[in-house]
């Protein structure tokens, strides 16, 4: 473009639209961001609640673009697919799970005593984390399709296993705990009973007229689950009960 006409425009250009231009030139993109982890975060948080409520199906990614004030192709350029940010959403539920059952240092204590809270950990967790639930169900619905998919969620749940493995064979050499179980039938006992509470939370309640979110009942629940495992697996279980609720 010849100088002289590019000179010409510049002086024809009025005040406003010279603020207009500084203006549009300071102004930063929505979809642009210097923190790409904190970006991320705040897509897998609201990601997560967006396939807890609605499923892999139901969900938008406009609707998850929107309420983190990012863009659709930014999404796909950090997870790749609507089904790759689910994925990574189902891995991240798992893995908050498995970093808190990890802090309980259930080694560290007797192995009723690690037993019991165990139990009261996961009921616990359950029952403040109907998202985590919610996408379980969902998932279970598409017959663990995405679940099969990721070495992610099969790595972090070994050490679940191993954990449980532990105290019970350190409770089976102490004359504790009966002989002859299965550490993976001691994990799906305390999920099932735990799971329970909070996947049939309305369903049980409007049947029965009971509020599995009530305070009284809720510790009620923590406690009657905590004495089905103990009698379940200890040799002398009223030694060890009852057990007190917090």
């Amino acid at each position: 473009m010849p100088r002289a006409y590019t000179e010409r425009m510049k002086s024809q250009a009025t005040p406003a639209r010279r603020t207009a231009r500084k203006t549009a030139a300071a102004k930063p993109e929505t979809t642009r961001t210097n923190d790409p982890e904190r970006t991320m975060a705040n897509i897998m948080e609201v990601a997560m609640s967006e396939f807890a409520e609605k499923g892999l199906a139901g969900a938008r990614i406009d609707d998850i673009a929107a309420a983190t004030n990012t863009s659709k192709r930014m999404i796909y350029y950090y997870f790749k697919s609507k089904e790759g940010l689910y994925t990574a959403a189902l891995e991240e539920s798992y893995r908050r799970m498995r970093e808190i059952e990890r802090r309980q240092n259930l080694k560290d204590l007797p192995p009723v005593a690690a037993l019991q809270k165990l139990v009261e950990f996961t009921y616990d967790h359950h029952f403040s984390n109907e998202r985590y639930i919610r996408l379980v169900i969902s998932e279970n619905i598409m017959r663990g399709a995405y679940l099969a998919q990721s070495q992610t969620i099969q790595d972090l749940n070994v050490p679940a296993i191993a954990a449980i493995r532990d105290l019970y064979q350190r409770g089976v050499a102490s004359g504790e705990f009966r002989p002859g179980i299965e550490p993976l039938d001691i994990h799906a006992t305390v999920s099932a009973l735990t799971f329970f509470n909070v996947s049939n939370r309305h369903t049980f309640g409007l049947i029965f007229k009971h509020d599995l979110t009530n305070p009284a009942i809720v510790a009620q629940r923590r406690t009657c689950i905590i004495e089905i495992l103990t009698r379940f697996l200890c040799v002398n279980p009223e030694a060890y009960l009852p057990v007190p609720s917090n």
